[in-house]
């Protein structure tokens, strides 16, 4: 018979255990610097595809950045726009999309039965003459999900995180995208399906979706997202935001001393976008960042 002392002492050891990982995991707290892949790696690969993801994963990085939009049939795609980008498109007559064209594809008035007619990996990639080139669609959340969690489970590494950004914009409501609480209930049905609950981040330059997600779903943790032409001061935006986000992501070009101290006297992280120069990235790790988000995840490494 197990003694009732005993018993107590696992439970405490286990407490500890716990604690201690979500302290120093990248979206539970301080202590991991957190290296993220933007679009899975695309500089290397693809953008928001399964295999930039796994080969991210392969390059070590701690979370998984990618963006996401919902088709006609409600699915959560991987998809930076809200249409088919002229970057990185061949239509499904093997032709290249055209930046004349591009809006016309409207992912949200496609099935992803129609969406999967269209080859992402294939056209080479203006700025990013490194990005290995092959056959691949844009994939569902959930399919990105099982695929990474078998991934890693059959080499027996520890999942990652995501950092889930809601293209939304105020400009698109209905035309290219779902109002803001439609969108923010289908990407959390999809994470709650999955069970990554404690594992995602949703970041968003939409404030409607972080408000909207901030009181629906208190637990979940939220990034600011803000661009380099937004010239109100931090408080500014907390003020306008309505509540403290876990992260502050601002382009990396004004980040300062100033800044994460700001930030890091309210317990808000920084997490800057988009470093892809290894110098840039050591000299923002010094300043003091919680982790930079990079197109070039081998960088982390070399």
């Amino acid at each position: 018979m197990i003694k009732p002392r005993f018993i107590i002492f696992f439970l405490f050891v286990m407490s500890c255990s716990t604690t201690t990982h979500l302290q120093n995991s990248p979206l539970g707290g301080l202590g991991v610097f957190d290296k993220q892949g933007h679009r899975g790696c695309r500089g290397l690969m693809p953008e928001n595809t399964i295999p930039a993801m796994l080969k991210a994963l392969d390059l070590g990085v701690t979370t998984l950045e990618m963006d996401v939009v919902i088709t006609k049939d409600k699915k959560v795609v991987l998809s930076h726009e809200q249409w088919f980008s002229e970057d990185i498109t061949t239509k499904p007559d093997g032709t290249y999309m055209g930046p004349r064209e591009e809006r016309r594809f409207n992912i949200y008035w496609m099935t992803y039965e129609d969406v999967k007619t269209f080859d992402v990996g294939m056209k080479p990639h203006p700025r990013f003459p490194q990005q290995q080139k092959m056959k691949v669609v844009k994939p569902l959340l959930s399919d990105l999900v099982d695929s990474v969690r078998h991934y890693m489970l059959s080499s027996k590494r520890e999942l990652p995180y995501y950092n889930i950004e809601i293209k939304s914009d105020p400009e698109f409501d209905g035309v290219f995208q779902p109002k803001p609480d439609e969108f923010v209930e289908l990407v959390v049905g999809v994470i709650r399906e999955k069970g990554i609950e404690d594992h995602v981040n949703i970041q968003s330059f939409d404030f409607r979706t972080l408000q909207y997600l901030h009181q629906k779903y208190p637990s979940f943790k939220t990034a600011m997202l803000v661009e380099g032409f937004d010239t109100r001061s931090l408080e500014e935006q907390l003020k306008a935001l309505g509540f403290t986000p876990a992260i502050y992501s601002p382009p990396f070009e004004i980040v300062n001393e100033k800044l994460i101290k700001k930030c890091h006297e309210q317990h808000i992280k920084i997490i800057p976008w988009t470093v892809n120069e290894k110098s840039k990235i050591e000299a923002l790790k010094k300043m003091g960042v919680d982790g930079v988000i990079s197109d070039y995840p081998n960088l982390f490494n070399e």
